[in-house]
């Protein structure tokens, strides 16, 4: 039976590094059978951890499908973890959202290697347990000791903090804002913009608390945060899709109570910077943008910024209003893409372009194409991410400017 030790990990021997990537491409072969096995096993054992897990994720697939493409990177650079330092701090800050804590780490290693070996069978034999044993244990180190660089930096804010909805707007058809105020008064930490919080409900028909995360959507610095939720009304998972969002939407109203823990996430821009930035956003991926670009014009900032946002229609987008404002700033231009219109809507007021979000229909300029120096942040639907990358990527831009907010799965 392989074990997990909840000490110090020793560094990985030659011959365990050896045995890890030699056994990569098995776990990419059984991976997903794995790691279902994995979440069983340990939310049957400790249904407590099932307030930490998103159940649509579970019920889904994409919980077991991430974990496994997770772990099959480990095993291929394990020699080499360099590469992964971009997924494990997108990974460490999910987890310190998430309250995840460091005596969590031998309860995962225990079922993780375990529905290694059962799934494996006699191939898995003590030199492939001996070796996983010690590979899981240096990579539970890398996340605790980030994770508590993170928590550090929290200072006096730890865990879930109760928040009291003080206003609740409607910012289109389908996006509702929530502003949010500590129901204990004590001053807000500022947080940097583009960044994220994990709020947390009680589900009585599961029986269990179920956090997801959402972009702060405004400028730091007042005494309430806001966020911006899209009612979802359904997906692939039909066990509990979009719960959390159809709640806050239909049963939360101004004065209930809902928990937050700290801002945090690897998203963000600093406002003092110059360099110039583009922003591109599909349906509510507009809300981290929303709140890049406020802090920007509530900091009097000269840099460039071009957003460029794409929706279904008009009565879906959200922020039109404070986008028209924005746009007005000499430093400041966006473009709107349509995918429907409506009769009345009139191109260059309305809109710019109709159709679903090409970047090759703006031209070079207003992408800031000739400045070596401009970032990208992009969010929205992941193939919509995937398409944007890759314009970018073949028009010149080094993969290290390009910025993506990557929600769903990575606890």
């Amino acid at each position: 039976m392989m074990g997990f030790h909840n000490n110090m990990a020793a560094p990985l021997t030659p011959e365990q590094i050896a045995v890890v990537k030699a056994t990569a491409p098995v776990l990419k072969e059984h991976g997903v059978t794995i790691t279902s096995l994995f979440y069983k096993n340990m939310l049957d054992a400790k249904p407590e951890l099932r307030n930490v897990f998103n159940e649509a994720n579970q019920v889904g697939g994409a919980q077991p499908r991430a974990l496994a493409a997770a772990v099959f990177a480990y095993a291929t650079y394990v020699d080499d973890l360099g590469k992964l330092g971009a997924a494990v701090e997108r990974i460490a800050h999910k987890h310190a959202s998430l309250n995840v804590q460091p005596e969590h780490y031998p309860i995962v290693g225990k079922f993780l290697l375990e529905a290694v070996a059962s799934v494996l069978g006699d191939a898995c034999t003590p030199e492939i347990a001996e070796a996983w044993t010690a590979a899981y244990a240096v990579l539970a180190d890398i996340f605790i000791n980030r994770e508590h660089q993170i928590y550090v930096a929290f200072e006096n804010w730890s865990g879930w903090r109760r928040f009291k909805i003080q206003k609740k707007v409607a910012e289109s058809s389908e996006i509702t804002s929530f502003y949010l105020a500590p129901e204990d008064s004590v001053a807000l930490p500022r947080y940097l913009p583009g960044q994220y919080i994990s709020l947390q409900l009680y589900i009585p028909k599961l029986g269990i608390r179920q956090p997801r995360q959402y972009s702060l959507s405004d400028a730091p610095g007042s005494d309430c945060y806001r966020i911006s939720v899209k009612k979802e009304s359904g997906g692939k998972s039909l066990a509990v899709p979009g719960l959390i969002s159809n709640m806050l939407h239909d049963d939360f109203n101004e004065g209930d109570v809902v928990e937050l823990t700290h801002p945090t996430g690897e998203f963000f821009v600093r406002v003092e910077e110059e360099t110039p930035l583009v922003l591109i956003s599909a349906g509510v991926g507009i809300t981290p943008m929303v709140s890049i670009l406020n802090s920007v014009v509530a900091a009097g900032s000269s840099r460039r910024v071009s957003l460029v946002h794409g929706a279904h229609g008009s009565e879906v987008r959200a922020f039109s209003a404070a986008l028209r404002s924005a746009a007005e700033k000499p430093n400041v231009q966006t473009t709107m893409f349509l995918s429907t219109l409506k009769p009345n809507e009139v191109q260059g007021v309305d809109y710019d372009f109709e159709g679903r979000m090409g970047l090759d229909k703006i031209g070079s300029e207003r992408l800031f194409l000739n400045d070596a120096a401009t970032n990208y942040y992009v969010c929205g639907p992941a193939p919509f991410m995937v398409d944007m990358q890759k314009y970018l990527v073949d028009h010149g831009v080094n993969q290290d400017r390009i910025h993506l907010e990557i929600f769903g799965v990575g606890n």
